[in-house]
């Protein structure tokens, strides 16, 4: 895989850019804020030198990653040499369809156009471009550079070879990839959400404090984090749109996301990015709090 294109550079693109330009790829990495391409290619030269730190990572690697890397504000040009593009938007359906159409349009026929979506259907996503059998999902987690999992997803027509060679590249990367078929939140999500919401809803009942809740499930069921923690890192937003395409999707009222939920999200509690949800979070700090609403 010579070209990989990444259109999105937040959290999750910046992390994917990472592990396909350590790997040997060249990278373009696309979004429409150059400010934010800036603080993208900054966040992946923190990273490296956290893996130089701990001895996994030399300085001229370090080096070759980044000459690896080209920022670009512009899709059509970004992805007209793509062996694969990735698109690692914000979850939103509107958004997605309409950086598909673009990819499609853009990018060489044989190219693999891949959706880091972590639960809209990859067939509705397949049916926007003239090349769904070359429409698949790579669903990374979280850090990337970091994290095993790719959740592989495959659409209604997803060619058996696109599959293969994405298996393929996901184990050049050092990860493991597991396929999966699509519906609504796949595998990861489809399990992971009505936890994260059933634990929304049992502070909101006030069966216990926020602090409660987590230490139960590190302490008794081996998570490295709490349910309220972990959703204040994924992002409330992201939470509440994966849990409302479950709700829409499957039709079973248990994914309906808990009114707490929807209420901090409309009043832009959004967990860690905006330095308040469950917890406080302090910038510069890796010490957090309980928020003061939940004290």
């Amino acid at each position: 895989m010579k070209h990989v294109s990444v259109i999105g550079a937040g959290t999750m693109g910046n992390g994917i850019a990472h592990v396909f330009a350590q790997a040997g790829s060249q990278v373009t990495l696309i979004d429409v804020s150059s400010e934010a391409l800036d603080r993208a290619l900054a966040t992946i030269a923190k990273n490296l030198d956290r893996q130089i730190n701990k001895g996994a990572l030399t300085e001229d690697e370090k080096a070759a990653t980044l000459g690896r890397l080209v920022p670009s504000t512009d899709l059509a040009s970004g992805v007209a040499q793509a062996d694969l593009v990735v698109e690692a938007a914000t979850e939103r359906v509107d958004l997605k369809l309409d950086i598909f159409r673009q990819m499609d349009a853009a990018a060489p026929a044989g190219a693999i156009l891949a959706t880091n979506t972590s639960s809209i259907s990859i067939t509705a996503i397949a049916a926007v471009t003239n090349r769904p059998e070359h429409v698949i999902g790579m669903h990374f987690m979280n850090p990337v550079p970091v994290m095993k999992l790719v959740e592989v997803i495959r659409g209604y027509a997803t060619s058996d070879e696109v599959t293969e060679q994405v298996m393929a590249w996901s184990r050049d990367l050092g990860k493991i990839p597991v396929e999966v078929n699509d519906y609504p939140g796949f595998v990861a999500n489809r399990i992971l959400m009505p936890m994260i919401n059933e634990a929304i809803i049992t502070l909101h009942e006030g069966v216990a404090t926020v602090d409660a809740i987590d230490e139960v499930m590190k302490l008794g069921m081996a998570h490295p984090m709490g349910p309220l923690l972990l959703a204040d890192f994924i992002g409330l937003d992201v939470c509440l749109s994966i849990l409302r395409v479950l709700h829409d999707g499957l039709g079973n009222p248990k994914y309906a996301p808990c009114p707490l939920l929807v209420n901090m999200v409309t009043a832009g509690k959004l967990g860690r990015k905006s330095g308040e949800g469950f917890y406080v979070y302090t910038p510069g700090s890796k010490d957090v709090e309980v928020a003061p609403t939940f004290r």
